[in-house]
């Protein structure tokens, strides 16, 4: 029973249940932690899929947003994130997400908030450790691509205009106090602060999208517009690049929902339906509301909708059903349109690549209805014994808010500090002249 109970808490939201519940009727499959070779080729695969969302999915998507003199720029911060964040996960990021010592259900303390460090350096993990029904380097591998692709998404955010070096000692920093902690907090079992408050998160909505959303608006802000904004024309310089990783993002996002579920199962499978409908229709939906006000439909907001879904299902693919995906499709379409075009304007902010409005807005929307589409009268998996969707709704928007002010307050403190250390952006001549001559002494190009 111990090592049932442990791999529950080492499995995301309703699938952990799932488990317990399987042991406790089903003798056969109470050893959780015998290796399952179905499982391990799906989280390997899933883990592969993850990676592929940021080299090159995300690396492209970017890329062909920014104009020409910045194309390697964009490129060289993604992989040098890749490079950074799967070391730091190495030395002590996942000890710190996945630690459990000192934490029991119900009860508040530092263990609620962070992990400790007795697994640095990757310490005690074996070839025959076990996750579950997976080995334990396959599970830390797959938390490893999730560590990799939410601050690479903050890059889009201060697109053209930070420091390379400072770009590297922000993501350490923030990586450390901001992403390690939500991982912990969300994720990691019992004792874990908005786990014990009942939080429904499966694959990161309030970890990884509204964590990486807010950082990327406060960065914006606190770096100021970029040269000539908004007056001047700054178009995307290739959206072949852009659909083409977005696309990829697609693909890859089946990794991220699916490979949540920690195994080969109807969960993930569920996970995978509901994804595809939940991206499909936002795509779909932004389309067409940018068709009725702009009178085109266009490939930019095409591929933006299509993220604006993916986002938003992911705090609900474990739980929600069809009716549900395609109800959150078309609330992330509509509302990540309005935050990318008239919330941005105006409020004025330069958020170069709409960080904020897909990412953290997208989020907030999944996050939010997954309180809602839960429930059973929605298809959905169904809530905790004796919560209402109300219920749930409060504890949804609880998680949400208090990411919001967790990360935002963090993000403007390293800032802040930085800043004055080293200086936050590059010098003007250098951002007329463009990233890639600039820092990197490269053209993306050539003329």
């Amino acid at each position: 029973m111990k090592s049932l109970i442990s791999s529950f808490k080492n499995h995301r939201g309703l699938t952990g249940l799932y488990v317990l519940m399987a042991g406790l009727f089903v003798p056969s499959l109470a050893m959780a932690d015998d290796l399952n070779t179905g499982d391990t080729a799906w989280m390997i695969t899933a883990t592969v899929l993850v990676l592929f969302m940021t080299i090159p999915g995300l690396s492209l998507f970017y890329a062909g947003m920014v104009r020409s003199k910045n194309v390697l720029s964009v490129l060289m911060q993604c992989f040098a994130i890749t490079s950074l964040m799967s070391i730091l996960w190495v030395v002590y990021g996942y000890s710190m997400a996945f630690d459990t010592t000192g934490m029991e259900a119900g009860v508040l303390n530092m263990s609620s908030f962070i992990g400790g460090l007795g697994n640095s350096f990757m310490s005690g993990i074996k070839v025959d450790s076990m996750t579950g029904t997976v080995p334990e380097s396959v599970f830390a591998t797959f938390q490893m691509t999730f560590a990799i692709i939410t601050p690479a998404l903050i890059v889009g955010a201060f697109a053209e205009r930070m420091k390379f070096s400072t770009m590297l000692v922000f993501m350490t920093i923030w990586v450390t106090v901001c992403y390690v902690p939500m991982v912990h907090m969300v994720w990691s079992g019992d004792g874990a602060l908005m786990w014990d408050w009942g939080v429904i998160d499966f694959a990161g909505g309030t970890v990884v999208h509204i964590n990486a959303g807010i950082a990327g608006l406060v960065a914006a802000v606190m770096l100021g517009k970029r040269k000539g904004f908004p007056t001047t024309a700054m178009p995307p310089h290739n959206l072949t690049y852009t659909i083409i990783g977005a696309a990829m993002l697609w693909v890859g996002w089946f990794g991220f929902n699916a490979g949540s579920a920690v195994a080969a199962n109807g969960t993930a499978g569920m996970a995978m339906l509901v994804t595809q409908i939940a991206t499909a229709m936002a795509a779909l939906t932004w389309m067409f509301v940018e068709w009725i006000r702009h009178g085109k439909p266009s490939v930019l907001g095409i591929a933006s909708g299509a993220v604006a879904g993916l986002v938003a299902i992911t705090p609900a693919s474990g739980s929600v059903g069809p009716q549900g995906a395609l109800l959150i499709g078309i609330a992330a379409g509509g509302g990540c349109f309005f935050a990318a075009t008239s919330l941005k304007r105006a409020l004025g902010y330069d958020d170069s690549l709409d960080v904020f409005g897909v990412h953290a807005v997208g989020g907030i929307i999944g996050a939010i209805l997954t309180g809602i589409f839960t429930d059973v009268s929605w298809g959905g998996s169904g809530l905790a014994d004796g919560v209402s969707i109300a219920g749930q709704l409060w504890i949804q928007t609880k998680g949400v808010l208090f990411t919001i002010i967790y990360t935002g307050t963090l993000s403007i403190v390293i800032l802040k500090v930085l800043d004055v250390v080293m200086g936050l952006r590059v010098a003007e001549d250098e951002e007329s002249e463009g990233l890639d001559l600039a820092a990197h002494d490269e053209r993306g190009y050539i003329l």
